[in-house]
C-alpha cells in the first residue's frame, strides 16, 4: 500500500516544503510513496536523489502548483553541493531528479530566469522509468533535459526557444502541447551512435508558436546520430520549412535520423523540408508508436501509474 506525505505552505500539512518531503522518503525505498502537493507557488530547487525511488509528486492543477527557481548555466544557488548536484548545464535543473520511478502530477515546473540567460533547465530526469502527467515545463533555453534512462509524458505542455527537450534519454510524448517561444530548435537529442537505442518521439502532439513564420526547427543533432520522430502532429506557421537543422554541420546529415510520419498543418510541407529527413513508411513507423518502444514489458506498471489528487492535503 501506498504512503502519503503532504505538503502546504502554510502549516497545515506533514510539511511546508517538497524538499522536506523528499527528505523524509527512506533510502532505498521501495514502495510508491505519494507527496500531495497543496496549490503555491513553491520557490525552492529540488532534489531527488538516486535512493529516493518510487516517489510520485501529485498537486491538484499544474497552474495553481508550481515549483520554481532561476538557476542558470553559469550560476547556480543550491541548498546541496556542486558534488551533488553538478555544475553548469547538468546542476542547473529547478528539479532534479535522479531516483528511478519518480512520477509528477498536475504539477507547474519552472526555471523563471530571464530570456538571454542561456541555459536555464526546468527539469532534469537522470533516471529510469520516470513519467509525468498533466505537468508543464516552462522556460527558455533548455527547459527539459531529459539526460539518460526512459520518460513518459502525457498530456504535457512544454515551452521554450533554444534546444528546449534535449538529452539522450528514450521518451515518449503523447498528447503533449509543444511551445516555441522564440527562434530556436524544439529538440536536441544527443544520441552518439548507430547501435544507441535511445530516441524522442511525439505522437500525437501539438505545436504552436507565438506568431510569425517558420521562426523554429523541429530538431538539430546535439550527437551526430541524433533520433527524433513526430507523429500525427499538428505544426503550425510557427516551423521553419526545411524543418531540420545540422548543427552547422554537413557530416550530421548522413547521421542524424529525423523522422516525420503522417503530421499536418502550415508548418508542415514535406516537398519543402531538407533532404537527409525522412517521411516513415507505415511499417518502420509502427515500432515507435507502441508503448513498448520505451518499455517492452506488457506487464510493467509504470505507464499507467496516474494519480489522481483526490482531497486537498489540509483535509
Amino acid at each position: 500500500m501506498a504512503t502519503e506525505i503532504t505538503v502546504a505552505q502554510d502549516g497545515s500539512a506533514n510539511h511546508t516544503t517538497i524538499q522536506q518531503a523528499i527528505d523524509a522518503v527512506p533510502l532505498d525505498n521501495t514502495a510508491r510513496t505519494i507527496i500531495r502537493v497543496a496549490p503555491g507557488v513553491y520557490k525552492q530547487p529540488l532534489f531527488v536523489a538516486k535512493s529516493k525511488n518510487f516517489i510520485a509528486l501529485v498537486g491538484s492543477i499544474p497552474e495553481n502548483t508550481i515549483i520554481t527557481w532561476n538557476n542558470t548555466a553559469s550560476k547556480i544557488e543550491h541548498h546541496l553541493d556542486a558534488e551533488t548536484v553538478g555544475k553548469g548545464t547538468f546542476g542547473c535543473g529547478t528539479v532534479i531528479v535522479e531516483a528511478e520511478d519518480f512520477i509528477a502530477e498536475n504539477i507547474t515546473f519552472e526555471n523563471n530566469a530571464p530570456e538571454g540567460s542561456h541555459q536555464a533547465v526546468a527539469i532534469r530526469v537522470s533516471a529510469d522509468r520516470c513519467a509525468f502527467y498533466n505537468c508543464r515545463f516552462l522556460g527558455f533555453q533548455d527547459t527539459v533535459y531529459l539526460h539518460r534512462g526512459k520518460q513518459y509524458l502525457k498530456d504535457c505542455y512544454v515551452e521554450g526557444s533554444v534546444d528546449f527537450i534535449f538529452g539522450n534519454s528514450t521518451a515518449l510524448f503523447e498528447h503533449c502541447h509543444i511551445h516555441c517561444k522564440a527562434d530556436g530548435y524544439v529538440t536536441a537529442q544527443s544520441r552518439k551512435t548507430a547501435e544507441d537505442s535511445t530516441a524522442y518521439v511525439f505522437l500525437r502532439c501539438v505545436i504552436t508558436g507565438n506568431g510569425g513564420n517558420s521562426y523554429a526547427y523541429l530538431g538539430r543533432p546535439w550527437g551526430p546520430f541524433g533520433r527524433v520522430l513526430f507523429a500525427y502532429t499538428y505544426m503550425d506557421q510557427c516551423i521553419n520549412h526545411a524543418g531540420w537543422h545540422n548543427w552547422d554541420k554537413t557530416e550530421n546529415e548522413g547521421t542524424a535520423c529525423f523522422y516525420e510520419y503522417r503530421c499536418y498543418g502550415p508548418g508542415y510541407d514535406k516537398s519543402k523540408r531538407v533532404a537527409w529527413c525522412k517521411e516513415l513508411p507505415d511499417e518502420q513507423a509502427e515500432e515507435f508508436l507502441r508503448h513498448a518502444f520505451i518499455d517492452p514489458n506488457p506487464e510493467s506498471p509504470w505507464l499507467a501509474q496516474k494519480l489522481a489528487h483526490k482531497t486537498p492535503v489540509s483535509a
